[in-house]
């Protein structure tokens, strides 16, 4: 299952707590058929297929490609100066 490192979790549950709805999360979705391409973005609820997925109060939506390519991977997340959030996967190590 992909896991959170503390900073990304921290940035998903600040992003999704800007939202009115109590379900929110980020939701990630493959954008190729080969998975090595993503997109996030914040929804109110999961679609039916998502795989879901609870780290320390942040809430992900992982679109079923998604899901299987980032099993074994880590999201990490970083916002620069100018209040841009930048997400990166990594390996578990």
């Amino acid at each position: 299952m992909l896991t959170l490192t503390e900073n990304a979790s921290t940035i998903v549950k600040t992003l999704t707590g800007q939202t009115p709805e109590e379900d929110a999360g980020l939701r990630i979705s493959s954008s190729n058929p080969q998975n090595t391409s993503f997109a996030a973005a914040v929804a109110p609820e999961p679609e039916p297929a998502d795989q879901v997925v609870e780290v320390s109060g942040a809430r992900l939506f992982l679109e079923p490609g998604a899901a299987v390519a980032l099993d074994d991977k880590i999201l990490d997340a970083q916002v620069d100066a100018s209040g841009s959030v930048s997400f990166a996967i990594g390996a578990l190590s």
